[in-house]
């Protein structure tokens, strides 16, 4: 029984397969290229009962190739790893090796993997989010400014419906 570890980059994953001894048996950086990364896996497919893969903002393409490819996959949870931060500073392949191991000891924590299919709406959901607390920030630094500046103090209604006309008035035009 093997096990793999996949450190995901922008533009390189770098993959070590190990064996139930912690021995590595493969161990190699590659293109993010699916047609290398299974041609790489394709010799031990029979005997991998799993790969981890870091969970990275471009993680959709690895997972949904490996597993259309009928590999077991596993999302890592790199900000529940533990010891993961300090290993950063060992380098990718000690990354994926430390993956891998985790996978076989069975102490790998998992992220979601979200359907195929609903991701669009996470990601939209999200982002809307994101906008919506970046906007909230915004009225937040003007109600703070005019408080500071004028002495007035308005609420986020009145932040809201506020004109040109309306920051001259109180000085606060850059006009």
């Amino acid at each position: 029984m093997l096990f793999c570890g996949i450190d995901l980059h922008s533009n390189n994953s770098f993959i070590v397969i190990i064996d139930e001894d912690d021995r590595v048996v493969y161990s190699k950086r590659h293109a993010n290229s699916m047609t290398e990364i299974v041609e790489a896996m394709v010799p031990y497919q029979d005997e991998i009962s799993g790969i981890a893969v870091e969970s990275t903002f471009n993680w959709y393409w690895l997972i949904d190739g490996l597993q259309e490819q009928d590999y077991s996959v596993h999302l890592v949870n790199t900000v529940a790893v533990k010891q993961y931060d300090g290993m950063k500073h060992r380098g990718d392949e000690s990354d994926a090796k430390h993956l891998a191991h985790l996978l076989r000891l069975g102490l790998l924590p998992e992220g979601y993997i979200m359907p195929k299919d609903r991701r669009a709406m996470r990601d939209l959901a999200r982002k809307r989010m994101q906008l919506v607390q970046q906007r909230s920030a915004q009225i937040i630094t003007i109600e703070s400014a005019m408080q500071r500046y004028t002495g007035a103090r308005a609420n986020s209604n009145t932040i809201k419906q506020l004109t040109e006309a309306d920051l001259e008035q109180l000085n606060l035009s850059s006009t």
